[in-house]
């Protein structure tokens, strides 16, 4: 691996164990704020809110900056609100600290996305950017069960002090290793924002926004779906989120293999029906302790898989606004994490058990399949745009 691509996947890597653990850490960081674990749910869309507000709104102001001097800001910004809620001591206070630490996520993806498939060799794009979001499946797999296992034993802050060296750490990484690509130049913002004008982008943003909800109603809530329908034990979350991690890992590889190989349009639709049908099947083996973890090996596996053709097609789309699209993106798949975490809740509000997000995951994932045989159709109509 490039020592450049290495620094984005440290990047990816505090990213997803920021994103990620507050799923495991949810009983933990209720009982010690005082509130219910459906109020410490808001704190994962409370995050979700800062990527969305973040992503398009830095790339736009930074847009015109040398990458590397953009990802280095972003990855301060990101340590620094990360320290924030550290030593956040209530509610509301960490609600504004993970909303703050959201806001450079996106754009750290967006810009990362456009820089790692430039520096990819032809062909291998995909696979390219896939090795950035490694990170975040070496979250899942190393980084959550870590963070998991200190905050149910000692403190969930302790867990945001990793995050923090983490962070120190890829900011060197950034400083040594990262190339220094030029600049845009000429860059002109107004054209750039031309891209909100084409329906594809629109189709690709609700494909994201609905389809990838799914992922995160079922993850949001897979701490008390193990312990409360499955029967796990709480300290048994550490281990199976490393399997969780695991599939992700695979996924990951495996989406950017078959984005380069048919094409990213075809590769996403594919997988968000696969999602669907994941989904629907952990609804009815939660029950299995075996076919439970089982499943959540496969489910991880599929949801992650999209994330590089996802990211690919976005890019593909915008030509000459690659860095605003894919930070576009990354908002997207936070508005997924938001909206699959709040409806996602819904019916345990209602008084349904905990395999009932899991329900909600599968509708939101079809639908997104149904956004993404919608952009291919209108990809065959209109032939001068070449999607799918």
């Amino acid at each position: 691996m490039k020592k450049s691509l290495l620094a984005l996947t440290l990047g990816g890597l505090g990213i997803g164990i920021t994103e990620f653990v507050m799923m495991g850490l949810l009983p933990d960081i209720a009982k010690d704020l005082n509130i219910t674990i459906p109020q410490a749910g808001h704190l994962i869309s409370a995050y979700a809110l800062g990527v969305v507000i973040g992503a398009p709104l830095l790339v736009a102001i930074a847009g015109s900056y040398p990458p590397k001097k953009i990802l280095m800001v972003l990855m301060l910004m990101f340590t620094g609100f990360n320290a924030f809620s550290a030593f956040a001591p209530d509610y509301n206070t960490m609600f504004i600290a993970r909303l703050l630490a959201g806001l450079p996520h996106g754009a750290f993806f967006g810009v990362g996305s456009v820089v790692a498939s430039k520096i990819a060799e032809k062909g291998k794009e995909a696979q390219s950017v896939s090795l950035m979001f490694a990170g975040l499946t070496i979250a899942n797999v190393i980084g959550v069960p870590l963070g998991t296992y200190i905050g149910h034993n000692y403190s969930w802050r302790y867990t945001f002090v990793i995050i923090v060296i983490v962070g120190l750490v890829t900011l060197l990484s950034l400083k040594s290793w990262m190339p220094a690509l030029p600049a845009t130049k000429n860059r002109d913002l107004g054209k750039e924002l031309n891209f909100f004008k084409l329906p594809e982008s629109w189709l690709i943003i609700l494909m994201i926004a609905i389809g990838t909800g799914g992922l995160f109603s079922w993850y949001s809530y897979i701490a008390p779906l193990l312990t409360e329908v499955s029967g796990f034990s709480a300290n048994s979350i550490t281990y199976i989120l490393v399997v969780a991690g695991l599939g992700m890992l695979v996924g990951n590889f495996i989406g950017g293999k078959l984005a380069d190989k048919i094409s990213p349009a075809k590769a996403t639709i594919t997988l968000l029906i696969a999602m669907s049908v994941s989904l629907l099947i952990v609804h009815y083996v939660s029950g299995n302790q075996v076919l439970a973890v089982i499943m959540t090996f496969v489910t991880g596996a599929i949801a992650f898989a999209a994330a590089s053709p996802i990211q690919m097609l976005m890019i593909n789309t915008a030509k000459g606004s690659e860095m605003l699209a894919a930070s576009v993106s990354q908002a997207s798949f936070n508005i997924g994490n938001a909206l699959g975490a709040f409806l996602g809740g819904l019916p345990l509000a209602a008084g349904y058990d905990y395999t009932s997000p899991v329900s909600v995951g599968s509708i939101m994932a079809l639908t997104g399949a149904a956004f993404a045989w919608m952009l291919i159709a209108r990809s065959r109509r209109v032939t001068k745009l070449n999607y799918a």
